[in-house]
């Protein structure tokens, strides 16, 4: 496949760095400010000195006028864990640009900003895919096991020079299969060890919905972004006529007239359930972005993105 992102895009991508309202709480060394005590060079506050504490850092001057013992103490850095959590279902295939393709790009380009700034990257795909039905170990597809160590390598991704190997795991997925987008998100939020930022890249076109998982990330104090993708015949539709509709997740047929009368009353149906969608993540602090997959990804990611402050 053609590369994810262009190498101008990179360039000015590097430039970048995600923005954490909260500080990284992360067990592993960054470049984060967090609540921890350690010895990098950013001060943070005093304490008494106590028998036993290294010499090195008292504070002499405080001494020299309060005639009492302080120890320096200064924040320790923390990595950042950037939770992606992208729909590789089938209906993420439709489209032209295809969705999916569209939400690969968005997940490249926050991954490696996460990278340059040396956080951790956890890439959660849903629905999940063990193997092949019915294969036997060492019968599945070169294809198949090729997927799913791509799969399995994108859990956890450190580091910048990951970057390549990070961006040619993500252009071996495919898009497959039905989601639960509630159940991915709620077993994404029980999986994680530490909470950080959360990007999640959907239709979220799911007929369970989208609530009860976007409140389980919510419930672990998530930092999150939501990117809805919608291709430019899901917005406004340029076929007309006698149709039979096929669910591209369940096989579930529809046939239907769809005139151009009809067209005014489909877009309204979409606005409002992208309006609905969009006062739900506000009213709960979620950034939201609807986007379409012809959208030009400069503008998502350098101006969309940059202006909501996701990263600057």
């Amino acid at each position: 496949m053609t590369a994810l992102l262009t190498p101008e895009l990179l360039r000015r991508l590097e430039q970048f760095q995600l923005l954490a309202a909260r500080r990284a709480k992360s067990s592993a060394k960054g470049e984060r400010r967090s609540r921890a005590r350690g010895q990098s060079v950013e001060f943070a506050d005093y304490r008494n000195y106590v028998a036993g504490d290294d010499l090195r850092y008292l504070d002499w001057n405080l001494f020299g006028r309060l005639e009492r013992l302080f120890l320096k103490l200064y924040e320790e850095e923390r990595e950042l864990p950037v939770t992606i959590f992208l729909d590789v279902s089938e209906s993420m295939t439709f489209g032209e640009p295809r969705k999916f393709d569209f939400a690969r790009q968005v997940a490249a380009a926050v991954g490696y900003v996460a990278l340059c700034g040396f956080d951790r990257v956890s890439v959660h795909l849903f629905p999940e895919m063990e193997s092949a039905p019915g294969s036997k170990p060492g019968t599945q597809s070169p294809e198949l096991t090729a997927e799913l160590a791509a799969r399995g390598a994108l859990r956890s991704v450190r580091g910048r020079k990951s970057a390549m190997q990070f961006f040619q795991n993500l252009g071996k997925l495919t898009a497959r299969g039905a989601a639960n987008l509630n159940e991915a998100l709620r077993r994404g939020a029980l999986r994680s060890r530490q909470t950080g930022l959360a990007i999640v890249l959907s239709d979220f076109l799911d007929p369970g919905g989208y609530e009860e998982g976007l409140k389980a990330l919510l419930g672990r104090h998530f930092q999150i972004s939501a990117v809805q993708i919608l291709a430019p015949d899901e917005l406004a539709p340029a076929t007309y006529g006698d149709l039979r509709l096929v669910d591209a997740e369940t096989g579930a047929q529809q046939e239907v007239t769809f005139g151009k009368f009809r067209l005014g009353t489909y877009q309204r149906t979409v606005q409002n359930f992208c309006q609905r969608l969009r006062e739900f993540c506000q009213a709960r602090g979620v950034n939201f972005f609807s986007t379409s997959s012809d959208t030009s990804l400069e503008e998502l990611l350098l101006k969309q993105l940059r202006r909501a402050e996701v990263w600057g």
